[in-house]
């Protein structure tokens, strides 16, 4: 499916959440043909109608359902999760599933909250919203939950949260709010339900907390002229990212709070040492971040925080083709700079490995980004020969008729000085990441249970909690345990950094592979690449007959860049009209 309310969705997606949904219709008749079975006692016997008693266990019923849909809700957006990995999924790539099942699950919670409100107002029972149960089930504390819920749900409507993203940003903390109101609402037995999902992502969540507060070493950031900065850090060696991979970005500068989404332009392989992303001028946050950096002041440091890398499994699926046409709008291009770089380092490394041919259409609105294509050779590119890849660069500029000579201005490099406090970008759990993280799970949820028997044992013996004070001791509990055994953990790691930490911090003159930062126009690659490029003034691609011309036996289609964009790619590629078209869609950052 390609146009929708729900974007793209291939038929594997589109069955499972068809699954989701019967699971849910299952899940309500089977609770309602259960409570309605002697509901005409049940309504006698509490002096009501018979209408009204199936409201209420019909809004009871509504109340079950949507807490299946919590039981899911957190799965998607545990970042640094190994679940997702099992299943071939990035977190990038998972959000839409988080959205999906988020709509759902308050949609059913605002309708069981209706069919109370209208239940109690006709049954004269109003006073039950302000009722706050020691015991039994704690009516206000769900109305606190969904409010909470409401807010998130109506920012995140799509018509807000891409007009007044930093509004949905900020109110979607709201979910602290929302979860903790939900323990105390239906106590933490039953909120059990939940817990696989929520467990992981609070153990996620502290470790990216522990990891946003180092500085990261940034040495330096190449400004180019179509208000575009590429910045470049130093990383740990044990940091392997695969292509098409994203960082988390703050900048305390700008905003304490704010964190950005941006791809991962450098190659594991070929820059061991570096890792390089891009930031094209399109927003408030990011205008800033580049005038900061174009400053003629001079600037001896500049203090940034990274959450990451996170990406999709490393895979092998991009040489299964025989040709790759790599379709990119505007700043869409970043994701295909480290799927070239990556395919540039197997062929000049000597690989058996059959390297597919590389078709690249780019379109930009003036002449001035086509130097973005530059960055397509990484900084290191005067020892690597790109003419040994197969690749042919069509570039579109779609708003000039012609080349503007004025915009052709070299890249300029900003250097900062090392700062003692300033660390390379380095896995927060160390090279052993998934045997750490599995030691933090399974330590962490020992100690839950054992805090859980201790305060057990003296309520039985001495004290009796009410069940939201219960619930209360349960969830600082299951803060205490993880942030306890995260702490040790990535203490531990940071002791055995120390060593290369203090070499890095030591280094007077900056790394090998930015010392030809300002690019020669007359090397080799270079030139390769203006070879490889040709560029089209004044005109759209066509991008039926782009790929329905290819007669390849397969052919890999990978769009990035606006919605409209890939939407139309795929259109194409699923039409039926040519078999050896092969989609994958990128929502770019």
């Amino acid at each position: 499916m390609v146009k929708g309310p729900l974007g793209i969705v291939s038929w594997m997606e589109l069955s499972f959440l068809t699954m989701f949904v019967v699971l849910l219709a299952w899940s309500t008749t089977s609770y309602l043909n259960g409570m309605f079975t002697h509901i005409d006692q049940m309504a006698s016997r509490s002096g009501l109608l018979v209408w009204e008693a199936k409201l209420e266990m019909s809004g009871l019923t509504l109340g079950l359902v949507g807490n299946i849909c919590l039981a899911f809700l957190f799965f998607p957006v545990t970042r640094g999760s190994s679940v997702l990995r099992l299943i071939g999924l990035s977190s990038e790539a998972s959000i839409k599933y988080h959205i999906w099942v988020g709509h759902i699950a308050m949609t059913i919670f605002t309708a069981h909250g209706l069919c109370y409100l209208v239940f109690w107002a006709k049954t004269e029972q109003l006073s039950q919203v302000l009722k706050w149960g020691k015991i039994e089930v704690s009516n206000m504390a769900g109305e606190i939950g969904l409010v909470c819920g409401l807010g998130m749900w109506a920012t995140s409507l799509p018509q807000i949260r891409r007009k007044m993203f930093e509004l949905f940003y900020y109110t979607h903390h709201l979910y602290i709010l929302f979860i903790v109101f939900f323990v105390f609402h239906v106590g933490f037995s039953y909120a059990c339900i939940m817990l696989p999902g929520f467990y992981l992502f609070l153990i996620d969540r502290y470790l990216r907390f522990l990891q946003s507060q180092q500085r990261v070493s940034l040495v330096a950031a190449r400004i180019l002229p179509c208000q575009t900065v590429e910045l470049n850090f130093c990383k740990s060696p044990e940091v392997n990212h695969s292509p098409r991979s994203i960082i988390f970005v703050n900048v305390p500068a700008i905003s304490k709070l704010q964190w950005h989404p941006f791809t991962i332009t450098s190659n594991s392989n070929m820059d061991t040492d570096k890792l390089s992303m891009v930031v094209k001028s399109e927003g408030r946050w990011s205008s800033d971040l580049y005038q900061k950096l174009s400053s003629p002041l001079p600037m001896d440091g500049f203090q940034v925080s990274i959450e990451g890398p996170y990406g999709p499994p490393a895979s092998t699926h991009l040489l299964r083709h025989d040709i790759l046409v790599l379709l990119s709008g505007g700043s869409g291009i970043t994701p295909f700079i480290s799927i070239i770089r990556e395919l540039l380092f197997k062929a000049s490394s000597g690989s058996s490995t059959r390297i597919p041919h590389i078709l690249l259409i780019c379109a930009f609105k003036k002449s001035i980004d086509l130097a973005m294509l530059e960055l397509i050779l990484p900084v290191s590119g005067t020892t690597v020969d790109i003419s040994c890849l197969q690749l042919q660069i069509e570039a579109y500029v779609t708003r000039e008729k012609g080349a503007d000579e004025d915009n052709h201005k070299p890249l300029q490099t900003v250097w900062f000085k090392p700062n003692a406090i300033d660390a390379p970008v380095s896995a927060i759990l160390g090279p052993n990441s998934w045997l750490c993280l599995g030691l933090i799970i399974s330590s962490s949820f020992v100690m839950f249970l054992l805090l859980i028997a201790i305060l057990s044992r003296y309520r039985n013996s001495n004290m009796v909690y009410a069940s939201s004070a219960t619930a209360g001791f349960y969830m600082l509990f299951m803060c205490l345990a993880i942030a306890m055994t995260a702490n040790a953990t990535f203490l531990w790691n940071k002791k055995q950094n120390r060593k290369r930490l203090r070499q890095i911090r030591n280094m007077d003159t900056p790394p090998v592979w930015l010392n030809n930062g300002d690019r020669e126009l007359e090397s080799l690659p270079y030139q390769s690449l203006l070879q490889a490029t040709n560029v089209h003034y004044g005109e759209r691609p066509d991008l039926k007959k782009i790929l329905f011309e290819r007669k390849e036996s397969s052919v890999g289609v990978i769009a990035s860049g606006p919605r409209e964009m890939r939407q139309e790619v795929a259109a194409i590629c699923s039409s039926g009209l040519a078999d050896n078209l092969q989609f994958e869609s990128i929502s770019f950052t």
